[in-house]
């Protein structure tokens, strides 16, 4: 396992704050300083819509800015590193962030990822938010999923 992942998931485990939120990329991705370091961190197990899913990524990035602002303590939940060297987590605050989203429908459970996770809290999550159709499902059946509007571009 290597080192960043190491730290991390012994901060994780001790039950301390592990992370400060230093920046938010989109509706899925936050930057942290850790130990000094800066890490890119991928929300595991969601897919927030892209930015130019317009206005459905800019909305999703706000949620996630209010959820977690710039300067808040996270604990990260390490899932493993991504093929782009980000570390890939839920982000705990006192709240689950990642199923937050999903429940807020600002993100969609990410079915290729989601055996990192727990499985059935995020479909059941996503499952609400569609019935109360908030966020993505305002929409009937919800937006383009954020997988499928990646591989039109």
């Amino acid at each position: 396992m290597p080192l960043a992942l190491l730290l991390l998931s012994s901060a994780c485990s001790a039950g301390e704050p592990s992370a400060q939120v230093v920046s938010i990329g989109d509706g899925d991705t936050i930057r942290v300083r850790q130990d000094g370091r800066k890490i890119t961190v991928r929300l595991a197990c969601i897919d927030a819509p892209e930015m130019a899913q317009m206005p459905h990524g800019q909305r999703a990035r706000e949620v996630l800015r209010k959820r977690v602002p710039i300067g808040s303590q996270v604990r990260l939940d390490v899932k493993t590193t991504d093929r782009y060297g980000r570390t890939v987590a839920e982000v705990i605050n006192g709240t689950n962030i990642n199923l937050a989203l999903v429940e807020d429908g600002q993100a969609f459970a990410y079915r290729r990822y989601l055996d990192q996770c727990d499985t059935r809290e995020y479909l059941e999550a996503e499952e609400r938010a569609s019935r109360r159709r908030v966020g993505v499902w305002q929409v009937p059946g919800g937006i383009t999923r954020p997988w499928d509007f990646r591989r039109s571009r």
